[in-house]
């Protein structure tokens, strides 16, 4: 069973290279990033294609965020890492980059996404957005009530 395993993850490295990437991904965003306010996973553990994410952003000190959990939504298409993954905030938020009919986060909008390069991660992505919240134009904004969602 376990050799059967092993061989079907191998070919499934090889099949999908990938993988490769979004496997270290998976096992640095398991490990924790930076001082645990960003963290990300897979959505479900038996896709595959790992494809499906959820990632997590507690909001940053002295915003209208601070305190705040706010969940997202990654999906990294077959193109990923070459084109950025679709980030959709699940909680409601405030912010200028994201639709507030959707939640999805408008890549015109996000310098990240907009200048995309395969060298970024979901880490980064989380990380930045996590930032934006805290700049001028976003770190006062009203925010919906805190546990509702898109």
């Amino acid at each position: 069973m376990f050799n059967s395993l092993i061989w079907d993850y191998g070919y499934l490295l090889l099949a999908f290279p990938r993988n490769f990437r979004l496997l270290e991904e998976l096992e640095r965003g398991e490990k924790g990033i930076g001082d645990g306010t960003v963290s990300y996973g897979m959505d479900d553990g038996d896709d595959i294609y790992m494809r499906s994410w959820t990632g997590t952003i507690i909001g940053p000190h002295n915003t209208v965020h601070e305190g705040r959990i706010y969940q997202l939504k990654l999906f990294c298409d077959k193109d990923y890492p070459e084109k950025p993954p679709s980030v959709r905030f699940h909680s409601r938020i405030n912010m200028t980059c994201v639709s507030h009919e959707t939640g999805v986060v408008e890549p015109k909008k996000f310098g990240l996404l907009a200048n995309w390069q395969r060298e970024y991660t979901m880490e980064d992505i989380l990380t930045q957005l996590k930032k934006e919240m805290a700049v001028p134009h976003n770190r006062k904004l009203v925010q919906p009530p805190e546990g509702t969602y898109f």
